[in-house]
């Protein structure tokens, strides 16, 4: 794909799977109790927790399919259904007990610091985000494809930190109704992204296997 076509879908499928705007609301509840300034830091360090995470498990994601000898193909259909999950939870507005369950939200609240958790993992970094950096990272072909994926991690939670930090004025501007229309709309962008994983993998699948069954010594094996 051209560099304008992958730049795309690293920055959309990444801000979908974060979903700043959806979490803004988790958010303030989490950091209720602290001031604006306070909200800042926590917000920046999430937002530094999830790079940081991100960026581990997308360059690292492709030798952990050579260790358990996962296969792109497999990979974007489990990444898919991930996808499809995530996507029809956000267009039906229910928040994702594999992003934050009520014990760990009280846990955090608990804690002087909870920037890294749950607010950087797994508020901002869930399974969801997680999946999709190793994917788009195993999409990735030439070194310029890697650079655009760190640009996009990079731009797409330094974006989430501003939407977090302006998440109260946000909230009141819009309204609740335009904010679970904005989260709807990119529930339903993620599920077209996922069923286009899941018809990529399938279809690679299905070329290997009939290449591969083409093959003089294959067929008579089959037969």
């Amino acid at each position: 794909m051209s560099y304008l076509e992958y730049t795309l879908l690293c920055f959309f499928t990444l801000f979908t799977l974060v979903n700043p705007l959806g979490i803004s609301t988790v958010f303030l509840v989490l950091t209720e109790r602290f001031d604006e300034h306070q909200r800042k830091i926590i917000a920046r360090k999430g937002a530094m927790t999830g790079i940081v995470t991100l960026l581990i498990f997308a360059f690292l994601g492709k030798y952990i399919f050579q260790l358990y000898s996962i296969t792109l193909d497999a990979f974007k259909i489990m990444g898919g259904i991930i996808f499809f999950r995530t996507g029809l939870r956000m267009l039906e507005v229910i928040v994702s007990r594999t992003r934050s369950t009520p014990q760990e939200q009280q846990e955090g609240l608990e804690t002087d610091d909870i920037a890294i958790t749950p607010v950087g993992i797994p508020l901002l970094t869930g399974p969801g985000a997680i999946t999709g950096a190793m994917v788009l990272a195993g999409k990735a072909n030439i070194p310029l494809h890697y650079g655009i994926l760190i640009a996009s991690i990079i731009a797409v939670l330094a974006l989430t930190y501003f939407i977090l930090v302006g998440a109260d004025k946000l909230s009141r501007r819009l309204g609740t109704t335009w904010v679970r229309v904005i989260q709807r709309v990119m529930g339903i962008l993620l599920m077209v992204i996922a069923v286009q994983f899941i018809i990529d993998g399938s279809t690679s699948i299905l070329k290997s296997m009939i290449i591969d069954s083409m093959r003089p010594g294959r067929r008579l094996t089959l037969v």
